[in-house]
């Protein structure tokens, strides 16, 4: 198992815009991807520019094919224009 933690952060008043964009991003990765185990925006309550997506994925093949989507490439350039900053991503192995 694989989980991955992307820490993205958002500039002012792009929150709406981000969080929709998201939303149709995800509802695409949990019906058409059966290797993702969970794919979750949730944003910070220090920080109301910061996002974390919680990903787990059975295995790197999966996690792959996440990356190979054309919906995932796609999402890049809309959500572009919304962030402050380079996304920071974490993997992890489960254990």
């Amino acid at each position: 198992m694989i989980g991955v933690i992307a820490t993205l952060k958002v500039a002012e008043g792009k929150n709406a815009e981000f969080e929709a964009i998201f939303t149709a991003l995800g509802a695409q990765v949990r019906a058409n991807e059966p290797g993702c185990l969970a794919y979750q925006l949730t944003k910070s309550r220090t920080d109301g520019q910061v996002y974390k997506v919680l990903e787990l994925y059975k295995d790197q093949d999966a996690l792959t094919a996440h990356g190979q989507t054309e919906y995932f490439k796609a999402a890049g350039p809309k959500m572009g224009p919304c962030m402050a900053g380079r996304p920071e991503i974490e993997l992890l192995d489960g254990v």
